[in-house]
């Protein structure tokens, strides 16, 4: 089964277009190895991507044709992913003091370290 097929099927995607681009981007990996939207995913694959908020880590229990509504979505697969941070510790790493302009290379690596994302 295609990559964006299943990852809009499970609802982990608002649409196949922009699972099709998550891939397209080089962010989607499984069994970390690169993978197009036209990749083939299996049961017991593990699929990583990075969203905005957290690195997300899921294995593949099931492969779904269609789309399916979120309670059977949610058996289709395991996240084994970290837990989202709370509010104040997102809103603690990104606070910077008004006119401070844009943060350094060295200071944006030090918020990526402090939300939890690997560097590349």
């Amino acid at each position: 089964m295609r990559i964006d097929v299943w990852l809009w099927a499970v609802r982990l995607t608002k649409s196949r277009s922009v699972a099709a681009e998550l891939c397209r981007s080089g962010r989607v990996r499984i069994n970390d190895k690169v993978a197009k939207p036209s990749a083939s995913v299996a049961v017991g694959d593990r699929v990583t991507w990075r969203d905005p908020l957290r690195d997300r880590d899921i294995e593949v229990v099931e492969l779904l044709l269609k789309r399916v509504g979120a309670p059977l979505a949610v058996k289709a697969y395991v996240d084994h992913s970290p837990a989202l941070p709370t509010r104040v510790e997102r809103e603690a790493v990104g606070l910077r003091d008004r006119g401070t302009g844009r943060p350094t290379k060295r200071e944006r690596r030090d918020i990526d370290r402090l939300r939890g994302r690997r560097e590349a």
